[in-house]
């Protein structure tokens, strides 16, 4: 499976943080709101289960190291990504004919997809188990509600018996969702910990209160959502989180989707034939 823009994913990263929520009295579970919880978490595991498309973006990634633009295209068995800018600036004929070969040794190399797939199989199951919990992970209630969206806010449920290591975060966040309607499709995502936590007496990792969270998705034809921004900052680390970053904003744009049946150097091709044009879609 190629590593894809998965909503399960975020997911994952969703357990590590989550925009910031007054916490003075510990609200009761709203069975209504549970409900829609339920339904919304349904809907995403279905649609991601029935979702085969492949797409091209843009992806500005800013990171503590800096800034850098990306050109990716996925593909049934992978996805190639080609550095554009770093720091505002356009790579130099040296720098993208390096982004040339390493693109070719990635598609020439089956021992890279290979770890690429198995990566990408792994997080999606984690995300999945981790989307799963969040119906009874927290109590929820309804925060307000348009024609077109229903927002749900949740904190810890005293109740929870996490699972796994990974599960254990939910029991220091509180948020809020927005569920788009009719689709019951989940919008958006964020929230803060609320306390520290810390894995092992803190020897396996230590993520500090107040680090926040959010994710943002758009609907990008009918029935197909992707994230389009994603903002995590968190003090800590957490060793079994390897995956995620803890000071890192990504906007994602330019969607189009990669024709059916692309071959690895078939996307590569993309990637080399016009970087100054891919650079100028907006």
């Amino acid at each position: 499976m190629p590593v894809r823009m998965r909503f399960g994913f975020i997911i994952c990263a969703f357990v590590l943080s989550l925009a910031t929520l007054g916490l003075h009295a510990q609200p009761q579970q709203d069975t209504h709101a549970q409900e829609l919880v339920r339904t919304a978490v349904q809907t995403e595991l279905a649609a991601d289960r029935d979702d085969h498309s492949r797409w091209q973006y843009r992806d500005l990634n800013r990171r503590p190291d800096g800034e850098f633009l990306y050109y990716v295209v996925e593909t049934d068995h992978g996805s190639v990504k080609k550095k554009l800018k770093q720091n505002g600036q356009p790579l130099t004929p040296e720098q993208l004919k390096a982004e040339d070969a390493r693109i070719q040794a990635f598609i020439n190399d089956p021992a890279q997809q290979a770890k690429q797939r198995k990566d990408g199989e792994q997080d999606d199951k984690r995300a999945e188990d981790m989307l799963r919990l969040l119906p009874d992970a927290f109590l929820w209630t309804i925060k307000g509600e348009t024609p077109d969206a229903i927002a749900l806010a949740f904190t810890p449920s005293p109740n929870f018996n996490a699972p796994s290591m990974e599960a254990r975060v939910f029991s220091a966040m509180a948020g809020e969702i927005v569920v788009s309607k009719p689709q019951n499709r989940i919008q958006s995502i964020r929230g803060k910990l609320i306390h520290d936590v810390k894995f092992g007496w803190g020897i396996f990792g230590h993520l500090a209160q107040g680090g926040t969270f959010n994710v943002e998705r758009r609907e990008l034809s009918p029935r197909v959502w992707q994230i389009v921004e994603s903002h995590v900052h968190i003090q800590g680390r957490a060793l079994l989180f390897k995956n995620i970053g803890e000071q890192e904003d990504e906007v994602k744009s330019d969607f189009r989707r990669t024709p059916p049946a692309t071959t690895l150097e078939q996307a590569a091709m993309i990637l080399k034939a016009e970087p100054i044009s891919l650079d100028a879609r907006r």
